[in-house]
């Protein structure tokens, strides 16, 4: 509470009150101010890896995809090997 007031009407709160409010308050802000930076550094280090996982997850798939394609052909070898 920034000030208070007295039975008679009078401010009971003091300068110096009001000043280690504004102190605690800037602490405050501080700290959040560093909690903001913090999780965006974070956040940008975290999209970056995403997007270097989802990278590399497409090219796993489309090795895959040519190794099945290759797994395939050979069967289909196999096969007339066997017909003929």
């Amino acid at each position: 509470m920034l000030a208070a007031i007295a039975a008679d009407g009078t401010d009971m709160a003091t300068e110096h009150d009001v000043h280690a409010l504004v102190e605690q308050l800037t602490a405050r802000i501080d700290r959040l101010l560093a909690s903001c930076t913090r999780l965006r550094e974070e956040n940008r280090v975290l999209r970056a890896s995403q997007e270097a996982w989802t990278t590399e997850r497409a090219n796993l798939l489309a090795k895959n995809e040519q190794a099945r394609a290759r797994v395939e052909a050979m069967i289909a070898r196999l096969r007339q090997l066997e017909t003929h």
